[in-house]
């Protein structure tokens, strides 16, 4: 049986996590980790910074150093064959540039989910605003997924969000990879996430506003891109992926 499992884990497809260590362990790199293995994949992550941190609020954010990112990027690569990409808290344009060109070295052909955290629960800037360029023509150029919520989604576009369905469209179109626009801070009891793919194919995936308490709602965003990268890891389409990761979340 030992054997029999272990032979299992020699074969799950390996995902790695790009982003902060959340100190309470409820986000970051702590929550994409354990999403890696609900999923059956393996995890593998590369640390932007580290964080003191409970679900109420940040109380010191401490950078990783560059060469130390770039060190934990080319170990990742060179010893393991990288599935599917998953980065978060990003921090700032220097550290997205050594991402970006890691990326152009080692794995610009894998898909890459990737969730834009800009700002955390409490109110916390988690992006530099001058860096949101930097995103955009490197990272966001070669996403297969970006997954905002509605607030980030209207600092991509430049405006409010009007329509759900058309401003993820031309989100689409603006940033050049598919979208899956998160609805969980709508106003109402349904929460509709749209996905929209390059090909302009739409998807909607509505279910009930859960009655989450902050702590529960810490760190959704982390496991349900993290989720959708482990799917896609094993093979699955990118709808698919999307509806089994936000089903999966709903029911925790």
């Amino acid at each position: 049986m030992e054997q029999s499992m272990n032979n299992d884990f020699k074969h799950q497809p390996i995902c790695l996590s790009i982003g902060g260590s959340d100190s309470c362990g409820g986000a970051g790199i702590q929550a994409d980790l354990r999403m890696f293995e609900a999923f059956s994949t393996q995890g593998r992550c590369a640390i932007t910074a580290l964080t003191a941190q409970s679900h109420q609020r940040i109380y010191r954010i401490e950078p990783v150093s560059l060469a130390q990112l770039d060190a934990e990027l080319h170990a990742a690569f060179d010893a393991y064959d990288i599935a599917a990409i998953k980065t978060g808290m990003l921090l700032d344009a220097e550290h997205i540039a050594t991402i970006s060109a890691c990326l152009d070295l080692y794995h610009r052909h894998k898909p890459l989910i990737i969730d834009p955290v800009m700002v955390s629960t409490s109110g916390r800037p988690l992006l530099d605003i001058g860096a949101i360029e930097t995103l955009k023509h490197t990272l966001i150029k070669h996403a297969t997924l970006l997954t905002p919520n509605l607030s980030e989604a209207a600092i991509f576009l430049g405006r409010d969000i009007d329509d759900i369905v058309e401003d993820t469209a031309a989100l689409t179109i603006q940033l050049g990879c598919a979208v899956l626009l998160k609805g969980g801070h709508s106003d109402g009891d349904i929460c509709t996430d749209v996905l929209c793919e390059k090909s302009g194919d739409v998807a909607l995936f509505a279910h009930p506003k859960q009655a989450w308490n902050q702590e529960q709602l810490h760190g959704t965003g982390c496991r349900l891109a993290s989720a959708i990268a482990a799917n896609i890891a094993l093979g699955k389409s990118l709808h698919d992926a999307c509806d089994i990761s936000i089903t999966y979340l709903q029911r925790q």
